[in-house]
């Protein structure tokens, strides 16, 4: 039986990989999903290609294995898939995600419950690449178009149309507002993404 057709839930591990950035972040007071500590940090996004979800912006990550832990998991599917070296693993949240928008021919659509978990770069393994950031590597070209780094705000700012469910899925063309107010091209984010805003709104990752 396909993992399409199971009828039980498989489950996914999505990693936020934290790293210190220089570049201020511009912060509303009254919105707590911006509530952050006084170090900006961003995180690791790849646009998604050739599986389900394909063309929409996730975590590096992918499937747990048999007899595997959530931290296994995770470091390994970082290193796989960028390249890099990971420390300070944590279990952030879970998210339960029916995709339904994956539907094709007479299946069901995919279940899955989302592990979220936190990790930092190893310092001795940061190799630094465009605007100070560590670079990740595109090990597999076949699943992920391209890594980038990403502020929380911006995150949030992309995930919000989703959200309100007031725009197409297809997001081109669409600009929101993102660090410093400044206008941003708005990528249309895995749906595992949007559903920790909406499931788990006070999970918000940390470096602390």
């Amino acid at each position: 039986m396909s993992p399409s057709t199971s009828p039980h839930p498989r489950i996914g591990v999505a990693v936020f990989i934290l790293h210190p950035s220089d570049t201020p972040i511009s912060q509303d007071p009254s919105d707590s999903n911006q509530a952050q500590s006084s170090q900006s940090w961003k995180f690791l996004l790849g646009k998604r290609l050739g599986s389900h979800g394909a063309g929409t912006w996730a975590l590096p990550g992918g499937h747990l294995d048999f007899g595997e832990s959530f931290e296994e998991c995770a470091v390994r599917e970082v290193q796989e898939e960028t390249g890099l070296d990971v420390e300070g693993v944590k279990f952030l949240t879970a998210t339960n995600d029916v995709m339904l928008d994956e539907k094709k021919g007479d299946d069901r659509g995919k279940h899955y419950v989302t592990i979220f978990m936190t990790a930092r770069v190893k310092v001795s393994s940061d190799a630094v690449g465009n605007g100070g950031m560590p670079e990740a590597q595109l090990l597999e070209p076949d699943k992920c178009a391209g890594w980038e780094w990403v502020s929380w705000v911006d995150f949030v700012a992309w995930a919000q149309p989703q959200i309100n469910m007031l725009e197409e899925r297809n997001g081109e063309g669409v600009q929101s507002k993102g660090e410093m107010g400044e206008v941003v091209e708005r990528r249309i984010l895995f749906s595992p993404m949007v559903a920790l805003l909406v499931q788990r709104p006070d999970a918000i990752p940390s470096l602390a």
